[in-house]
């Protein structure tokens, strides 16, 4: 178990186990056991967002494509791709191939390759805007804008690797950030697809890019392995060590940090330390907290909100609903999880008509209950810095913060989507014949009143733009601090 197996699994993120902890199935298919595309149909139809998306019948057509495309490329590869694609069509930004849980025999086959571009970037409309090197000397300054990759215009690229990623509805700017080459993430997921999908030549990486001065220059990179990429990667916090950053910046305005909600792999005392800082903030000008690399992990929204208001508030309410009263035995071999208990999630749950049942209020699901002030009060300006990569805990931290106006939010729209998300309890899929898994989210959250298929907007949204990447400006930041300074 890793640090993103435990984000994905849950929009709350309120589990905390230690490694080892898993329920195991069996990996291998006992005899007269299922195939594996029937292990997919029977999965998925325990999927609460399914038909979110989705009609009954054109997902049938979905999965009857996917029978096919399966039975004529078995290559693993192939079928890595066709599973991804398949999972990407749920519209579920929980719901994928997950590469952190893959086995070591499908890491080593499918994702140890030297294939990776040798400099990180990020998408601004479908122009790739390099952001640094990675793993090798490019040349390539900050802010220059890639116009040919291997052949290929990056826009062409972007649009065939978007069929892969995992979103929900239609939030695109959640796709597009997933395939990014940040530089922050054991496996990022640009490199997996881009590797099966673009692969560069035996040379290398053919690359001709415009610089921040309007010049363009061509190159040949070379390619880049797994294990540099890997060796790139700062070490993790000690697991008693703080995961976020606190600074008092030359104007007396705090930053918080906060790339990660992931707090269950160690015995730190995260409550404890937003609280003493919280306290500390009486000569301060004003807050900002930036989540903008945050996808989630445990709930710590509830907490932040906490100390944002002065009365209690009551968030959007949305219905935790699940598609089984129990699992079927025929699939329990093929389904690892961390608690037993998800075999029969729906036992008690109220029958909601549809296929659905409701599940009785959790303790777990604090983002959906009423919100009570906690001492120390935030008495000062708060800044949220946020974007597409909030689509877990986060996303829903920034929907609870543009309801109740406890803070002003700054930058990109979110992931996640306002119609609801999937979560908070996980089958881990393990298909015998392939060796693949997938990630299976077993509630689903409905809001009671309709809501469209959309982000939540920051109150004041900023895009960065190549410009400011050449010349090192955070102009989310500094949109917060002049609002901030006022």
């Amino acid at each position: 178990m890793n640090r993103r197996t435990f984000l994905h699994a849950g929009s709350t993120g309120t589990f905390a186990l230690a490694a080892g902890t898993l329920w195991p199935g069996t990996a291998r298919a006992a005899s007269g056991g299922l195939d594996d595309v029937e292990i997919v149909r029977r999965a998925l139809d325990l999927h609460p967002g399914l038909y979110r998306y989705n009609t009954p019948r054109g997902f049938a057509a979905k999965l009857d494509d996917f029978a096919r495309n399966w039975a004529a490329r078995p290559d693993r590869a192939s079928r890595f791709l066709a599973l991804s694609r398949l999972t990407a069509e749920v519209r579920c930004g929980h719901t994928q191939c997950n590469p952190f849980n893959q086995s070591d025999t499908v890491v080593a086959e499918l994702f140890d390759r030297p294939t990776r571009v040798p400099f990180r970037f990020v998408w601004i409309g479908e122009e790739m805007v390099v952001t640094g090197d990675s793993g090798a000397t490019t040349g390539i300054e900050c802010g220059s804008v890639v116009e040919r990759l291997n052949g290929q215009r990056p826009a062409a690229i972007q649009h065939s690797l978007l069929r892969y990623a995992r979103a929900d509805g239609s939030n695109d700017a959640k796709r597009r950030v997933q395939m990014e080459m940040r530089g922050d993430e054991q496996f990022e997921t640009f490199d997996i697809f881009q590797g099966l999908l673009f692969p560069p030549g035996p040379e290398g990486h053919r690359v001709t890019w415009r610089d921040p001065a309007g010049r363009r220059h061509s190159a040949v990179l070379p390619a880049i392995s797994y294990a540099t990429r890997k060796a790139l990667l700062p070490p993790e916090p000690a697991g008693d060590q703080p995961l976020w950053d606190w600074r008092i910046d030359q104007a007396g305005i705090a930053i918080l940090t906060m790339p990660s909600w992931v707090t269950y792999h160690g015995k730190w005392n995260w409550q404890g330390w937003l609280k003493d800082r919280f306290a500390s903030l009486g000569g301060a000008k004003g807050l900002v907290i930036d989540l903008r690399r945050n996808e989630g992990g445990t709930d710590c929204g509830t907490l932040i909100l906490q100390h944002l208001i002065s009365r209690t508030v009551y968030p959007m309410p949305y219905a935790t609903r699940v598609r089984f009263r129990e699992a079927p035995a025929q699939l329990l071999p093929y389904l690892d999880t961390w608690d037993r208990s998800f075999r029969t999630l729906g036992r008690n749950g109220r029958d909601a008509g549809g296929g659905f049942f409701d599940l009785p209020s959790d303790d777990d699901e604090t983002e959906f209950a009423a919100i009570k002030p906690l001492p120390p009060q935030i008495q000062v300006p708060v800044a949220v810095l946020m974007g597409p990569v909030n689509s877990s805990a986060t996303f829903s931290f920034v929907r609870r913060v543009r309801e109740t106006g406890a803070a002003r939010l700054f930058g990109g729209p979110s992931g996640g989507n306002l119609r609801g998300i999937n979560g908070g309890a996980m089958f881990f899929v393990r298909l015998p014949e392939s060796g693949l898994e997938f990630d299976l989210p077993l509630k689903g959250f409905f809001p009671r009143l309709a809501q469209p298929d959309a982000a939540v907007q920051p109150h004041v949204r900023i895009i960065p733009s190549a410009a400011d990447i050449a010349a090192l400006r955070d102009p989310e930041l500094a949109a917060a601090r002049s609002w901030i300074l006022g």
